[in-house]
């Protein structure tokens, strides 16, 4: 779920089918039937899926077929699933909470296109909306999984003892935010465009996750791993390049959408850079 365009996500998908065959193997002797497998590409219908599908590789072992849609409601028939897979996506939010937005409400984030340097209220609403949304995909996945079911979610975060804004990535998106601010007191475009623009992500911790997990009830916690940034030998230079190429792929389409033309991405994008 949120397969992208691959080609990780197909790396993936050999992992997890390459696991089960081994423990199929080890338990029956037989091995003249092994089992079948079919696996759903998810994300949403404006995905580029025939992208995904030209880079299928030739020689899997699995059979294919692409589901359009939010995985925050429900995708498939009951009972249906025997594995779900999610690797970098639950982080995206279904919406921008509607306080942030709200001119008259305490969590209004003027000035800011991200949480983690804003107040305490704007903090708490992206971290309400973060548990309703992983709520919701918990209550849409508890359908459609069969009993003995598993979920696999690998999700972007933060440590419990982590501040928001000494998370890593919350500084890269504070840092473009700034980059848009300077834009606007350039004149390409307004402080209230800019205002009025809000990442609709959140990099929740372990302790949350837990809890919205045990409050849900549908699902028990069988492992929960904090796995560490591996260190990169790259200079400075180098590594705001990777930086900047990887939020422009996540976020220039909500750009583009929100300032329209008045903003060049590749001027945006060379400041933060």
């Amino acid at each position: 779920m949120g397969c992208s365009v691959g080609p990780n996500t197909f790396v993936a998908v050999q992992n997890i089918v390459e696991a089960v065959l081994n423990k199929y193997q080890n338990l029956v002797h037989d091995h003249s039937g092994l089992p079948e497998f079919l696996v759903f590409l998810n994300d949403h219908a404006l995905n580029d899926f025939n992208t995904l599908f030209t880079s299928l590789p030739p020689d899997r072992n699995y059979y294919i077929a692409g589901v359009p849609g939010s995985f925050h409601g429900r995708l498939f028939p009951a009972d249906s699933l025997h594995i779900v897979h999610t690797s970098y996506a639950l982080q995206w939010l279904s919406q921008v909470p509607e306080e942030v937005e709200d001119v008259s409400s305490p969590a209004w984030n003027k000035g800011r296109v991200y949480y983690s340097s804003a107040g305490d209220q704007t903090v708490k609403a992206y971290e309400d909306q973060f548990a309703r949304d992983l709520d919701c995909f918990l209550h849409a996945r508890a359908k459609e999984v069969v009993c003995g079911g598993l979920i696999m979610i690998l999700v972007p975060g933060r440590l419990n003892t982590t501040p928001h804004d000494r998370v890593f990535s919350n500084i890269s998106y504070d840092i473009l935010g700034s980059c848009l601010m300077d834009m606007a007191k350039m004149g390409i475009t307004s402080e209230e465009k800019v205002d009025s623009f809000n990442i609709p992500i959140y990099f929740s911790s372990p302790r949350e996750l837990e809890a919205t997990v045990e409050k849900n009830g549908y699902f028990s916690l069988e492992r929960l791993e904090c796995l560490p940034l591996k260190k990169s030998q790259d200079t400075i230079q180098q590594k705001a390049r990777a930086v900047s190429y990887h939020i422009r792929a996540g976020l220039e389409f909500l750009l583009k959408e929100h300032f329209g033309n008045e903003i060049i991405m590749d001027e945006l994008f060379d400041s933060f850079q």
